[in-house]
């Protein structure tokens, strides 16, 4: 059985083990998915010394069953939907609209929170390490790596603490490489597989974007 992680802090520790290929790397950027892939990325960011930012995506839950992902949308206007999902549950289009019109303003709103005026890194011809807290089914993360494309990195690495090992290794196909610290089965959900998997707020999450300055500024 897979150890569990104490938290997510504890998590990035441990997941930027894994990634010590990367460290000290001037083309390396760690880019986060708010909220809860935050405080992840930034152990990751910091044991590799490299500049860490985050990445916006929201997940489009399928209403009344908002846990149910039919699809995601990311920075850059990009929006992927669960084909499966959609299809399987005859979701109509306006309902999708109306889910991706909440979520794209929501999207907006964590941009100006998150980031204020500054501007979003440039990652072309960089390597991004894309960190999240978990995956389940990969909705989100598969939204990032599509709206990441468009920003024309060298390479793109998905790293993450947990995930199902059909998650893993569907997205080694879409990206350079997968980085996958714990793949238990059964895997049931990510919180499982923390002793503390409360919700990260924004407080934190800016804190801790904050202090990853600092110290790139003092470096």
């Amino acid at each position: 059985m897979p150890s569990r992680f104490r938290d997510r802090h504890e998590a990035g520790q441990r997941l930027a083990d894994k990634l010590a290929a990367y460290a000290k790397r001037p083309d390396v950027v760690v880019l986060a998915l708010p909220r809860g892939g935050v405080p992840v990325a930034y152990e990751v960011a910091r044991a590799l010394q490299a500049p860490l930012d985050v990445f916006l995506v929201r997940k489009l839950g399928v209403p009344g069953y908002e846990e149910l992902a039919m699809g995601a949308v990311a920075t850059g206007g990009v929006r992927v939907l669960n084909d499966e999902v959609v299809k399987g549950l005859r979701i109509p289009d306006y309902v999708i609209d109306a889910v991706a019109a909440w979520e794209q303003q929501e999207l907006a709103r964590r941009e100006r929170l998150y980031r204020g005026d500054r501007p979003p890194p440039d990652v072309r011809g960089r390597t991004v390490i894309l960190v999240d807290d978990g995956l389940a089914t990969g909705a989100t993360m598969h939204a990032a790596i599509a709206a990441l494309r468009r920003q024309q990195p060298a390479r793109i690495v998905v790293a993450v603490p947990t995930a199902p090992p059909e998650t893993c290794e569907a997205l080694r196909a879409e990206v350079d490489d997968v980085i996958c610290a714990i793949t238990p089965e059964p895997f049931q959900s990510v919180g499982l597989w923390y002793d503390d998997f409360s919700q990260t707020t924004d407080d934190e999450v800016r804190e801790l974007l904050a202090r990853a300055a600092r110290a790139a500024r003092a470096a």
